[in-house]
């Protein structure tokens, strides 16, 4: 019998089967003034895989005027129970567009067709400390990473927001440490909202042992937080990811950060 072990901070991809399926608006609850939580029931989430914090699932709207194919937006599942049959999902209201328009007017009873996710990139819960950065947009993945992460371990979370009213309290066994940014009336994203999380972060210094930062919101604001993180901070680039979830004026944006 072999006694070899595996690597630590082994990242894990799987594929998954692609599904649609149809949601139902069980209940909706308001997270401060710019975020709607919405609780999903369906008969078909048996074999619904959502294996990563930062997976996606496809919304579907309908097609806009003279279009033939409906809209899709890309959105985190904040949390999911298949034997309840219960998906929650918490939508951003900043940007304007389908998905938050659909939200803004949603009311139990209501469908909304999904699908997915295609895969997931599993991060090992064996790193001795994490640090979550982002915006709104992320809050659903820093949220749900920090509440599954294991009993014990540091977990920093730095987000921006416009308020103290749209900050958010994880039910995290991690020994968490939440830190805020606030912008106020200020535009969102951008190198403004990097400057902000920056001064959020207050110079620290990382704690001790191997950590993974995850970065993820506006496009802009990621790529110049990770440029912090790894050129100033000195951290591993091969333990940060950054993930681009909009940008700021263009409409389904998407995407990793490479460099």
């Amino acid at each position: 019998m072999s006694t070899e072990t595996a690597p630590r901070h082994q990242v894990i991809r799987m594929r998954h089967e692609i599904r649609r399926r149809t949601l139902t608006v069980q209940t909706i609850e308001a997270l401060g003034p710019n975020m709607r939580r919405i609780t999903f029931s369906c008969d078909d989430l048996h074999d619904f895989a959502s294996a990563s914090p930062d997976d996606h699932i496809k919304l579907f709207f309908a097609a806009s005027a003279g279009e033939e194919k409906p809209l899709m937006r890309d959105y985190t599942p904040r949390r999911f129970d298949k034997a309840a049959g219960v998906l929650v999902i918490d939508f951003a209201l900043h940007e304007a567009g389908p998905a938050t328009q659909w939200a803004i007017d949603a009311k139990p009873g209501d469908t909304l067709p999904i699908g997915g996710p295609r895969g997931s990139a599993v991060v090992p819960d064996d790193f001795d400390w994490y640090l979550l950065i982002g915006d709104e947009a992320a809050l659903p993945s820093i949220g749900r990473r920090t509440e599954e992460l294991r009993a014990g371990v540091p977990v920093i979370t730095a987000v921006v927001v416009d308020g103290p009213d749209s900050e958010q309290v994880f039910d995290a066994k991690s020994a968490w440490q939440g830190l805020w940014a606030h912008r106020g009336a200020a535009q969102s994203g951008g190198k403004e909202d990097a400057a902000r999380l920056i001064a959020a972060l207050g110079g620290m210094d990382l704690p001790a042992g191997e950590g993974f930062v995850f970065i993820a919101g506006e496009t802009e604001m990621a790529r110049a937080l990770k440029a912090y993180v790894v050129d100033t901070l000195g951290h591993p680039r091969e333990w940060v990811k950054a993930a681009g979830y909009w940008t700021r004026g263009v409409a389904d944006s998407h995407g990793g950060i490479e460099d």
